[in-house]
C-alpha cells in the first residue's frame, strides 16, 4: 500500500498480532505474577509488610508520629505521606545512594509522591486525628512494577497501622474508607499484558501504571507510548486488565490484614 499524508499518521499504531509473542514462563496475558504479602516483616516498625510480585520485593514499613507537618497544625486533621527508594544492589548493578550524590533522584521523588497520593485517596484525615503516618517503601529486589508493588504493599502497612491505632485507643475507628492497589499493564506485539516483569517492561510498546480503589474508582493512570501509538480500544483493554488485576490484589491484601 502506498503511504499518503493521510495514512502516515496511523502507520505506527499497534496492530493485532497474528502470532502473539508468548510471555515468560507461559503466563497468561491477564495473569498476575505470583504475589504474596508477609505482614510483620520487621520488628521495630509500627506496622510492616514485605510484598513480593514475582522477582520484585518491596519492604513497606509504617511509622506514626503524634504530630503533623507545621502547615497542618491546629486543623484537626492527620496526614499520610510516603518515601520510596531502592537499595543500591536492588537491580544487580549497584546504584549510588542519594546521600552520596548530595541530592534526591527525580524518579525517587516522583514515585514517593505517587505513593503518598494513592494512599491519601482512601484515608479520612479527620478520623486519623493530628498525627502523621509515614510509609517507607524500600525496594529489595527490582524486576519491574516496583512502584505498583510499593502502593499495594504500602496500603497493607497503612491499614495495619490504623488498626493498631484503633486497638490502642488512640483513635475511635480506622480512618481507612476504601482499599487501594496498583498494577502495571503494557502493550507488546499488539497485545495487552498485565503485571509486566522487567524483560517485558523494557521492550513494551506502551507502558501503563494504574492505581484504583476497591470500589473501582481510578486514583491515577500513567500511560505513554514508547515504541508505537495506541488506539482507544487498546487503552480500554489495558484499563480493563488493570482494574481486574487490582481486584485480584485487593483479595490478597484483605487476606494479609485479616491474618
Amino acid at each position: 500500500m502506498t503511504t499518503t499524508p493521510e495514512t502516515a499518521a496511523t502507520d505506527t499504531t499497534l496492530a493485532v498480532p497474528t502470532h502473539p509473542v508468548p510471555r515468560p514462563k507461559g503466563r497468561a496475558h491477564d495473569a498476575l505474577r505470583p504475589m504474596r504479602f508477609t505482614p510483620g516483616f520487621t520488628r521495630n516498625a509500627y506496622a510492616s509488610v514485605l510484598v513480593e510480585c514475582g522477582g520484585t520485593r518491596v519492604l513497606c514499613a509504617a511509622s506514626v508520629e503524634e504530630q503533623v507537618p507545621r502547615w497542618m497544625a491546629g486543623k484537626g486533621k492527620g496526614w499520610v505521606t510516603a518515601e520510596y527508594d531502592m537499595l543500591p544492589a536492588a537491580t544487580g548493578e549497584r546504584r549510588r545512594r542519594d546521600s552520596r550524590k548530595g541530592k534526591m533522584d527525580g524518579r525517587t521523588i516522583e514515585i514517593s509522591r505517587l505513593i503518598g497520593r494513592s494512599l491519601r485517596a482512601v484515608v479520612d484525615m479527620e478520623s486519623l486525628g493530628e498525627r502523621l503516618v509515614t510509609i517507607d517503601c524500600d525496594v529489595i529486589d527490582a524486576d519491574g512494577g516496583t512502584r505498583c508493588a510499593a502502593i499495594s504493599g504500602g496500603f497493607v502497612a497503612l491499614q495495619m497501622a490504623c488498626q493498631r491505632l484503633a486497638e490502642e485507643g488512640l483513635i475511635e475507628e480506622s480512618p481507612i474508607v476504601d482499599t487501594v492497589a496498583a498494577v502495571s499493564i503494557g502493550m507488546l506485539a499488539g497485545g495487552a499484558r498485565l503485571d509486566l516483569e522487567y524483560v517485558e517492561d523494557s521492550t513494551a510498546d506502551v507502558d501503563m501504571n494504574l492505581v484504583a480503589t476497591g470500589t473501582g474508582q481510578l486514583v491515577e493512570v500513567q500511560s505513554s507510548a514508547e515504541g508505537a501509538t495506541f488506539t482507544r480500544e487498546q487503552l480500554d483493554a489495558m484499563l480493563d486488565l488493570g482494574l481486574a488485576g487490582c481486584e485480584q490484589i485487593r483479595v490478597l491484601q484483605h487476606a494479609a490484614v485479616a491474618g
